[in-house]
């Protein structure tokens, strides 16, 4: 059964709400939402009023998704994000990037809040995740393909667009924002890893390790949309320091690394806004 009749009622419904066609899609995690507050002619529209959009129940993730611009360019945000921990289909939990695809996003940046695994990482450090491990235990292009959005058997080399990652380093120079690099783990959740699981994690090669963000690069990848990701370093993980892990921990951390953050992401909207606009005068 095919998604697009959901999908497209749903852009047909933020259409009507917002003026401008966006050319760059952002996703915010947790604790980073107010990046979206702080763009120009900012239009809001609550995921409850957008057919098939799944609502957020974790403290930090507002549900509006926000359109509006960064300097010249054209954005579309998802400010908050569904969770498979919480209960929702995984086709629910892409379902938003996939409706940032269908809006006419050509690029997507994602974010995210993260424990740092890498000995070298400390809470607050950015880090621009360079590839992934899924051990979730399921993948959003599980069932029967829609071949409408993408082909069965997607390649995953680039799933994290190079172009995008090449910009990304290029914006942080812009920002004077430190920028780390690494593999990030995605796990289900919604407990936080034990000490053991960290040091499989890290044997395996992962850098940091959250709940999120893995499907929806499937699923944009799926859909041929380039995608590529930073996440905040908010904690570190555990068995690393003695204290036990806790959620407020990772919203006050995110809050204040918000100014490096949004100066961050700022500027790589522009630089990948830039880019398309490029390519589209040169076609």
């Amino acid at each position: 059964m095919t998604i697009l009749p959901e999908l497209d009622e749903a852009v047909r419904v933020i259409r009507q709400q917002i003026p401008m066609l966006p050319g760059v899609g952002v996703v915010l995690g947790s604790g980073l939402g107010g990046w979206a507050d702080e763009l120009s002619d900012v239009v809001k529209v609550p995921y409850a009023t957008i057919p098939g959009m799944p609502r957020p129940a974790v403290e930090g993730h507002a549900g509006f998704l926000c359109a509006g611009r960064v300097g010249d360019v054209p954005v579309a945000c998802l400010q908050g994000r569904a969770h498979l921990y919480e209960g929702h289909p995984l086709a629910r939990v892409v379902f938003g990037v996939r409706v940032l695809a269908r809006l006419g996003c050509r690029a997507v940046l994602l974010t995210n809040a993260a424990g740092g695994i890498n000995h070298g990482f400390a809470a607050g450090d950015l880090m621009l995740i360079v590839d992934h491990l899924n051990l979730m235990g399921t993948n959003p292009l599980v069932g029967p393909n829609d071949d409408a959005l993408g082909k069965r058997f997607p390649d995953m080399t680039y799933a994290h667009d190079p172009r995008l990652l090449a910009l990304a380093r290029a914006a942080a120079r812009d920002a004077g924002v430190a920028l780390r690099e690494g593999v990030y783990a995605g796990l289900l959740g919604p407990t936080y890893e034990t000490p053991a699981e960290i040091r499989m994690l890290r044997t395996l090669g992962a850098d940091a390790v959250g709940m999120s963000t893995v499907p929806e690069i499937i699923a944009l990848r799926h859909m041929g949309v380039p995608a590529a990701a930073v996440s905040c370093v908010t904690n570190l993980a555990a068995g690393l320091t003695q204290r036990e892990l806790d959620h407020k921990e990772v919203e006050e951390t995110a809050r204040q690394a918000r100014a490096r953050f949004t100066a961050l992401l700022s500027a790589w909207v522009r630089r990948a806004g830039a880019e398309l606009a490029a390519g589209s005068a040169a076609s």
